[in-house]
């Protein structure tokens, strides 16, 4: 860090020199007008960008070496999160057939990516979504009704022996999975360009929040899956009716505590917070009792059980942590707000 003393000029002015190597690598000049942003921590960002236009980023992508259709899968989503505006897939001889598929499958399973060239040896994808348009708040709330709605049709299919529902509750986890990859492409995007925070009205810390707070979600979602896998073998057992009844219960109040998780996150209620990580010992204890009284089934509906009971309770830990990060950060933003400069 280089210390630089402030100064005055004409009785009025404060004044601050520039480091003379970054003046030289940004190519600065005389006169040259640069753009000053206060972030909301305190500090001062000088950009030589005073248009506050997006920042445009290509990845080039040459598949010349790539034959796995997964690892070309996971590069562009990779791609994808860290916030290219723009991929070019290309080969120097004609693209194999699995690349287009895979591509196809890309831009299905992601928001805002559209192909908008393609030849024998190019495919050039660019993101048609513009960020302020689709809100943090909003995608969090979205992904909290889907994942929701996944863990509650999951134990209606155990309930209902509903082989048709229990599939339909893992073909939706995508619709998790894609939002979450939107909110963590739209924080790296946040990080790279500091006029987009302004824009949307969400700090680079509270992004992250966001961030941290969609991959629970997320992972509450898998949870939700599983429950429906672990559930399609033991649809044609005749189960105990207690035990059916008791995972209702440790269902309920697992989606008790997510809710009450999302609603302090919103509400910023650290109280609430507190006392939703508090009743998640309840939830343990239920889950706890359920897979003791799985052991009086046979083996495979005795195994399946146990690992229905163990994702309730992951879902209600899960919520749990979400509401440990609505303290984190009221207790940060709570710092933030009460710095005093030094000396005072």
């Amino acid at each position: 860090m280089e210390i630089r003393r402030v100064q005055m000029t004409g009785g009025s002015s404060f004044v601050v020199t520039l480091p003379k190597d970054w003046i030289q690598e940004m190519r600065i000049k005389k006169n040259d007008p640069l753009g000053l942003i206060t972030q909301p921590d305190g500090t001062l960002l000088v950009t030589k960008n005073t248009t506050e236009e997006p920042v445009q980023r290509t990845k080039e992508i040459d598949i010349g070496h790539i034959t796995d259709p997964s690892f070309l899968f996971r590069m562009l989503i990779g791609t994808y999160i860290t916030g290219f505006t723009a991929i070019r897939v290309s080969s120097k001889q004609r693209f194999p057939p699995f690349v287009r598929t895979v591509v196809r499958d890309f831009t299905q399973m992601t928001i805002g990516q559209e192909v908008v060239e393609e030849t024998d040896t190019l495919i050039l994808i660019k993101d048609l979504l513009n960020p302020v348009e689709m809100p943090f708040d909003n995608t969090i709330k979205r992904m909290g009704v889907i994942v929701r709605n996944m863990h509650e049709d999951a134990i209606a299919a155990l309930e209902t022996h509903n082989h048709t529902l229990a599939t339909d509750v893992i073909n939706r986890d995508m619709d998790s999975d894609r939002l979450n990859w939107l909110i963590a492409r739209q924080t790296n995007m946040i990080m790279q360009n500091p006029s987009l925070s302004r824009k949307m009205e969400v700090s680079v810390g509270m992004a992250m929040y966001y961030h941290i707070i969609s991959r629970t979600i997320e992972r509450i979602g898998d949870h939700a899956v599983r429950i429906a896998e672990n559930a399609q073998p033991i649809m044609d057992v005749n189960l105990d009716p207690k035990i059916v009844t008791a995972l209702k219960k440790a269902s309920v109040l697992s989606m008790q505590i997510f809710d009450k998780s999302i609603i302090s996150f919103f509400n910023a209620d650290i109280k609430e917070a507190h006392k939703t990580i508090e009743s998640v010992s309840a939830l343990e204890n239920l889950c706890g009792d359920i897979s003791n009284m799985a052991l009086r089934q046979e083996t495979m509906a005795a195994i399946a059980i146990s690992y229905v009971a163990e994702s309730i309770r992951r879902a209600g830990e899960y919520s749990a942590d979400i509401s440990e990060s609505v303290i984190n950060y009221i207790v940060e933003e709570d710092r933030s707000l009460h710095r005093r400069p030094a000396g005072k």
